[in-house]
């Protein structure tokens, strides 16, 4: 074969290269405990978007004749203490948790992207202190620090929020660094210090885009995380606050009445539980999906 017909044949593979994104998509694809997840957490959200529409009746209405009935065709999950209906209460909690749970990553996101790709490319004695810092927070439980934070903060969903995103910061610090730390060191980044490139460029043009996908990994399992913190924060009465539905603020409130209606905590437990799984299998399955050593 000449080397004239040889150039057409490795520009067509060259053309057929598959988008990095596309494949792992076509890999995510493939694994159904992933695309399990992602279904139902894309139901979640668009709950959670519609509740305005879908919901049955208002949430926060009362009804002093329709008190703890269960399951029927007018309440197709029953009602709570004070005749609330607890589809209705359950649809509208979704906003609360998922709100703490997106919200919450965000500020993590935002705060420990920065500061561990800080810390991982400058080192020294930033890398020293930030990494100090994080140890001791770290060696709190998670949870713990989370109540802690929310109480010092005041009893509220924002307030929530912001105590399990600072909560979970250090952890995304500690991820980034690494990432960073290795990445640095790669031909690429060698290149692009070789020609030139200033270090903030080098930083933000050429690690952080290749750290991202651990990043996007930890991303959907911290949000499973955050939901089960803001629903033990309302439980406890520090999230959102009632008459406001919340699936741990329903908890809290059929803790009360579990021998006589049981469906009371059923379903909100249901839903977290649900929540939760559906964002940790997504989580594995981006892991793998993501994974450049994948076959």
């Amino acid at each position: 074969m000449t080397a004239a017909a040889v150039v057409p044949i490795v520009a067509a593979a060259d053309a057929r290269e598959e988008n990095p994104w596309a494949r792992a998509w076509r890999r995510l694809k493939r694994r159904k405990g992933a695309m399990f997840g992602l279904v139902v957490v894309v139901l979640f959200v668009l709950v959670a978007i519609l509740a305005p529409l879908i919901s049955p009746y208002d949430p926060i209405a009362t009804s002093f004749t329709q008190v703890r009935k269960p399951p029927s065709w007018a309440h197709w999950l029953g009602t709570d203490e004070v005749g609330r209906d607890v589809l209705a209460r359950i649809i509208w909690g979704a906003r609360a948790s998922l709100s703490a749970g997106l919200v919450s990553v965000g500020i993590a996101l935002g705060i420990g992207v920065p500061l561990g790709l800080l810390a991982g490319y400058a080192g020294g004695w930033i890398d020293a202190v930030l990494s100090r810092i994080v140890d001791a927070m770290l060696a709190i439980p998670f949870l713990i620090l989370a109540i802690a934070l929310a109480a010092f903060l005041g009893p509220s969903l924002s307030n929530a929020m912001i105590a399990i995103g600072v909560t979970a910061t250090p952890v995304f610090i500690r991820l980034t660094r690494g990432q960073t730390i290795a990445a640095k060191v790669e031909d690429y980044v060698e290149a692009a210090r070789a020609v030139g490139n200033p270090h903030w460029r080098i930083a933000l043009r050429h690690v952080l885009p290749n750290i991202v996908p651990p990043l996007l990994v930890q991303a959907s399992l911290a949000i499973a995380g955050a939901i089960i913190a803001e629903a033990a924060l309302s439980f406890l009465g520090l999230g959102q606050q009632p008459p406001s539905p919340s699936w741990g603020s329903m908890l809290n409130s059929a803790q009360r009445f579990i021998a006589q209606a049981p469906w009371m905590a059923f379903w909100p437990g249901f839903a977290i539980f649900f929540a939760v799984l559906s964002f940790n299998l997504l989580g594995d399955g981006l892991r793998d999906a993501l994974d450049p050593r994948h076959k």
